[in-house]
C-alpha cells in the first residue's frame, strides 16, 4: 500500500458505548391499561420518577381517577386520546384484549413508539404457562397489526405489587428490552433507567420475544414457591 492510499482510507469510528443513551426526560408516555396493577405501577414509577404519564383506559373516567389516585401529575383519558398525545406508548393491556384494542388504535398509534409488555400466559390447577400466538409473541403480534408504528417490547418481568409500593424506593431489577431499531430500543433502554433502581438491557430482535414474555411463566412459580417478588439481573454487562 502506498503512502498516497494509507492517506485516503477512513479512520474507522470508534464503538459507540452501548450505555451511551439518550436523554428522555421531556417525552410523554402514555400507558394503554394503565388502570391494571401493571400499567398503573409502571406510571406511577415514571411519574415519580419526572416522566410525563397519561395513563389509558376505554373509559376516560376510570382513567382520569385512577390518575389522580396516583398524583405526581399523571393525567387520565381514554386510550384514544392517550396514544394521540404521547410519545412513548406502552402496551400494558390483558392479553385477551391485545389484539382487538391494538386494532381499533392503529391510526393514533401510527408513528408512535410503541412498547409491548404483554405476556400471554394461561392458568390451570398445575400454575401458570405460556401461550404462543400465531404471530410468534404478543410483541410481533403488536409489530404486524401496527405497520405505522416502532414496536419494541420491555418491561415484562416487573412486579406490580413493588411498582405500586410507595414505602419502596428503588426495584432492583434489570429491563429486557427487545426491537429491530437500535435507536428505539437506546430510547425504552433510557426509559427503564429513570426508574430507580432498574437498567435497560438489549435483549435481540422481536422474534426473540416469545422466550422473554414466556419466562414470567417461571417467575410466577419461583414467587408463589418462596413468596416473594422476583426479578432478574443479567450478569457481567
Amino acid at each position: 500500500m502506498t503512502s498516497t492510499d494509507s492517506a485516503q482510507t477512513p479512520a474507522k469510528a470508534p464503538a459507540k458505548d452501548p450505555w451511551d443513551l439518550p436523554d428522555v426526560s421531556g417525552l410523554v408516555v402514555g400507558v394503554l391499561g394503565g388502570t391494571g396493577p401493571q400499567g398503573k405501577g409502571l406510571a406511577y414509577r415514571l411519574a415519580r420518577s419526572g416522566q410525563k404519564v397519561i395513563i389509558g383506559s376505554r373509559a376516560a373516567e376510570r382513567a382520569q381517577t385512577a390518575a389522580e389516585e396516583l398524583g405526581y401529575g399523571v393525567e387520565g383519558a381514554d386510550n384514544a386520546e392517550t396514544a394521540r398525545r404521547s410519545d412513548i406508548v406502552i402496551v400494558a393491556v390483558p392479553w385477551e384484549g391485545h389484539g382487538k384494542t391494538l386494532e381499533s388504535l392503529r391510526t393514533e398509534l401510527a408513528g408512535k413508539l410503541v412498547v409491548d409488555c404483554v405476556n400471554p400466559l394461561g392458568f390451570d390447577k398445575q400454575g401458570a404457562y405460556a401461550l404462543k400466538p400465531d404471530e410468534g409473541s404478543a410483541a410481533q403480534q403488536a409489530a404486524a397489526l401496527l405497520p405505522d408504528s416502532r414496536v419494541t417490547a420491555a418491561f415484562h418481568h416487573l412486579s406490580a405489587v413493588l411498582l405500586q409500593d410507595p414505602e419502596i424506593e428503588q426495584i432492583d431489577t434489570d429491563v429486557m428490552v427487545l426491537g429491530e431499531v437500535r435507536a428505539d430500543v437506546e430510547i425504552v433502554q433510557s426509559l427503564a433507567g429513570r426508574i430507580p433502581g432498574m437498567r435497560g438491557v438489549f435483549a435481540g430482535r422481536l422474534r426473540n420475544a416469545h422466550q422473554v414474555e414466556s419466562l414470567v411463566a417461571n417467575l410466577i412459580s419461583v414467587n408463589r414457591r418462596y413468596k416473594a417478588h422476583a426479578g432478574l439481573r443479567v450478569t457481567d454487562v
